[in-house]
């Protein structure tokens, strides 16, 4: 058991973990400017990057890097410079440590160590996305990167694909076009999605609409600045939620013809829909 009182006197420093930007400079909280200007240390992912966030607000304080590549040689320092009373603040290029950035390792370490962690709240690409996106914001699931092998993201995407909700993902502009194609594939090309680009910036641009949609899109037109891609995954919800009926699915689509008065094509979508199926199944079904 381990038990923590974030603000009592202690023995040993405390680990601040910060959140910085995701775009927009302005984002920063007070209280991150502040902690950033008081604790001995910033543990950063890059501190050439976050030196430019440092001068920016005049913060004075020493960096140390720690990153993927390090963070092995790196964690049995920091500790000691913690439980020497020393505090640190750890931040990412932007956005939360350890939110597909480095920074879980040093958390676990302090834990291990007794010594306190605090989470700073703060900006967060996923969540900034979710709630603008359209999509419904809960339940939600977040992913982060997807592998970049074909095989290994579509197996990955295929047991995603078991999720009810909105899944979030973070995507390289230069890959996201093979990714939402692969979804497409594990998913259905009528999933809806929002793909996101340059949030909290100048250029920030959400695209919405099916895969097929979004695919056409990419296809004729480049994009620039990182992505943030969210899927909604009705299919699983529908198959959670069952469907509990003695219709075929001919005289289920048939039902819906009649009483929605729609074409034959759109009621297989629906009933698709309804019963948690790839449209393509019910379209055989119906046609025989």
């Amino acid at each position: 058991m381990n038990k923590q009182k974030s603000f009592s006197t202690q023995e040993y420093g405390k680990l601040y973990l910060v959140p910085t930007p995701i775009g927009n400079l302005e984002d920063i909280t007070f209280r991150a400017v502040r902690l950033l200007k008081e604790v001995d240390l910033i543990a950063s992912e890059d501190t050439r990057n976050t030196q430019k966030l440092l001068n920016h607000f005049g913060i004075k304080t020493k960096q140390i890097s720690l990153h993927e590549h390090n963070s092995h040689e790196r964690i049995p320092s920091l500790i000691e410079t913690l439980k020497s009373g020393q505090d640190i603040a750890q931040v990412s290029d932007a956005g939360m440590p350890s939110i597909s950035d480095p920074g879980h390792d040093l958390v676990l370490a302090c834990i291990q160590q007794h010594i306190s962690v605090v989470s700073i709240p703060g900006a967060t690409a996923g969540m900034t996305a979710l709630i603008a996106s359209g999509l419904s914001p809960q339940p939600f699931y977040f992913y982060g990167f997807l592998p970049r092998k074909k095989k290994e993201q579509l197996e990955t995407l295929q047991e995603l694909n078991k999720i009810s909700g909105t899944i979030i993902f973070y995507e390289s502009p230069y890959r996201v076009l093979k990714t939402i194609e692969n979804i497409g594939t594990a998913f259905t090309t009528e999933t809806n999605i929002v793909l996101c680009r340059e949030l909290t910036k100048l250029h920030e641009e959400y695209i919405r609409g099916s895969v097929e949609e979004v695919v056409a899109y990419l296809s004729e037109n480049t994009i620039k600045g990182e992505c943030c891609l969210l899927v909604e995954n009705i299919q699983a919800t529908s198959q959670e939620e069952g469907f509990d009926s003695d219709l075929s699915i001919i005289e289920h689509v048939n039902l819906v013809v009649d009483l929605e008065e729609i074409s034959v094509k759109d009621a297989i979508k629906e009933v698709a829909k309804i019963r948690g199926l790839k449209k393509q199944k019910v379209y055989k079904e119906y046609h025989g």
